[in-house]
């Protein structure tokens, strides 16, 4: 029986509707230390998993849980022994984060679009494994507070700029 740990998620991505990668991020770096494992697994939990009706799914050694949405598969990866209702808030928050994120259209395109965002929703809700959020109100409270931040910076530097070259 392993000890109890805080790293609960080994590995979050999200797929298209062909198996092809959007977003990953492993982090156990002895799980799938390369790119070429990492993929591979995918592979084969894509191919497990996207005509199937099952919201939680076990393979090589992993649990997954994992939600579709129009041309999109979400998953979230944890250990053998890890609680699947722990998998499962995490990967609904992300869901739900997202849906309130993107105004409720969440497809490929809109995600592609708004990658950045993508990242601080998943950075917000997991870091290095430990899941820091499950409330996707809070989720997104944090990332516009992170997005404005960056907003006022940016026309920050920008007044900068323009103070020094109106300076010259």
């Amino acid at each position: 029986m392993e000890e109890p740990s805080l790293y609960t998620v080994k590995a979050v991505f999200i797929l298209d509707n062909d198996g092809n990668r959007l977003l990953s991020k492993y982090y156990d770096p002895e799980l799938y230390p390369s790119m070429k494992e990492q993929k591979n697994f995918e592979k084969n939990v894509f191919n497990k998993t996207h005509k199937a009706d099952h919201e939680i799914a076990f393979l090589e050694g992993m649990t997954i849980v994992y939600k579709s949405s129009i041309d999109l598969f979400f998953y979230v990866v944890g250990s053998a022994q890890e609680n699947e209702l722990m998998l499962m808030a995490v990967l609904n928050c992300l869901f739900e984060s997202l849906s309130q994120m993107l105004r409720k259209n969440v497809e490929k395109r809109t995600l592609l679009d708004n990658m950045d965002g993508v990242f601080l929703v998943v950075d917000e809700i997991i870091d290095g494994g430990v899941i820091l959020e499950s409330d996707p109100q809070q989720v997104i409270e944090k990332v516009n507070y992170r997005v404005r931040d960056l907003i006022e910076e940016q026309i920050s530097l920008c007044n900068e700029l323009t103070v020094f070259v109106s300076c010259i």
